[in-house]
């Protein structure tokens, strides 16, 4: 059944469905497992191998490339849809969608490593995230090094929410070399000094694999190293938006968890207002409420995602000055969204247990955790700061600037005068 069948608003393009046919009944039989796994912490091995094999990690690859060719807007459909199944699925793929997008982005004397990854990807080889570190180094840098040595390169350090890493082939990551430069490489997953960890401890997302990942003399060939560190110019919006796509998807999860436990509820109370929940007006209010949450979160996710596209087809065009507007935007864009978004699926899946019992809590039930990943979601990259930087730019029109990580900031120096 399609999305506009089931009232989530027409499909962002008018391909979409025959797309997303294809992996439907992968995510269908994700969903039919997510209870089992939460509740016995089973990591989904097979089901993101059952990703692999439909093609989910090649959907942004060119279709000359192998791929799907999909735009932004079908690419974040598509998440919401597997969020919906598992968001701890979403997760894990969202290192490897986000290197696609790195690749796609790729300055045109850099094309042959370009072209030499994306035939990796076409083979369906996948990657992981080894980005964020959670010791002492200062914001902006890493304490993972990168040493050229002879013809290659030795790897040393540490790396934690390493998300998908368990799943994947490879792990992107970023380190600095001999001089402090910012470097970034590909590693692979199995080499001889890797060791991942499934030592993540969240209440919520707890299947993801976002666990540390240790370094210890990994040789490293000079084709897995990145010829430019930086990261795509929309970057920033784009791992935002990609957490908003999954709590998208979880408001729709608890909707239909929802509408279902209601309609199978018998049992009601001395002051409802029916024999039967399915018939009291004021738990539909809440089920209509929930919904509501997750339509408003979805539509305003795809619209998002339209600001994406401008910027990647800004970078095409290579006017300068509209990249720049483009990218503004984009950041304008996902600042307006993060916390409206986050705000409506927190309080939906919260108020949910307001139209079901007692039992609704028991763990077999799972509603609990859609609030658990929900909440573990919206605590990266906090939103506390977001209407603060939308505000500025429209009452000083100040432009956003660039979405950083996270790490020791340093204290500004004091600024000395002679006497």
């Amino acid at each position: 059944m399609t999305d506009i069948a089931q009232a989530w608003g027409a499909p962002p393009s008018a391909r979409f469905d025959s797309i997303a046919s294809r992996f439907r009944p992968v995510f269908a039989s994700i969903r039919d497992g997510a209870i089992a796994r939460d509740v016995n912490r089973d990591l989904p091995f097979d089901a993101y191998a059952a990703l692999r094999e439909a093609g989910f990690g090649k959907l942004r690859l060119p279709a000359e490339a192998g791929g799907g060719g999909l735009t932004l807007p079908e690419l974040f459909g598509l998440i919401i849809e597997l969020g919906e199944a598992d968001p701890n699925l979403a997760n894990a793929y969202r290192a490897h969608l986000g290197f696609i997008e790195d690749l796609l982005n790729t300055p045109a004397e850099h094309h042959a490593w370009r072209d030499a990854w994306l035939a990796r990807l076409a083979r369906g080889e996948t990657i992981g995230s080894g980005y964020s570190e959670a010791g002492e180094a200062t914001l902006g840098t890493h304490s993972t090094q990168l040493i050229r040595q002879g013809d290659g390169w030795r790897l040393n350090g540490e790396k934690y929410y390493t998300t998908g890493s368990l799943y994947a082939d490879w792990i992107t990551l970023a380190a600095v070399d001999g001089d402090g430069n910012l470097t970034g490489a590909l590693v692979p997953t199995r080499a001889e000094g890797v060791e991942i960890l499934d030592d993540w401890d969240g209440f919520g997302q707890a299947l993801t694999a976002s666990g540390t990942a240790r370094f210890r003399e990994v040789a490293i060939a000079g084709e897995w190293v990145k010829p430019h560190p930086a990261r795509f110019n929309y970057s920033g919006p784009y791992f935002q938006l990609y957490h908003l796509a999954t709590l998208a998807g979880i408001g729709r999860a608890a909707a239909g968890d929802l509408a279902r436990h209601v309609a199978a509820r018998r049992r009601g109370y001395g002051r409802g207002n029916g024999v039967r929940s399915s018939a009291d007006p004021q738990v539909l209010q809440i089920v209509g409420r929930v919904r509501g949450a997750a339509y408003s979160a979805g539509a305003v996710v795809l619209k998002v995602a339209e600001s994406l596209q401008r910027a990647y087809d800004a970078n095409a065009g290579g006017d300068e000055e509209v990249i720049a507007f483009a990218t503004r935007n984009a950041e304008l864009e996902i600042s307006q969204a993060v916390t409206v978004v986050t705000s409506l699926v927190l309080d939906a899946t919260t108020v949910l247990f307001d139209a079901l019992g007692a039992s609704a809590a028991r763990r077999v039930n799972g509603l609990d955790r859609h609030w658990r990943n929900a909440r573990t979601i919206s605590s990266h990259n906090p939103r506390i700061y977001h209407d603060r930087i939308v505000g500025d730019f429209a009452v000083n029109g100040t432009a956003p600037s660039q979405q950083g990580g996270v790490g020791i900031v340093p204290v500004p120096q004091k600024e000395t005068t002679s006497s």
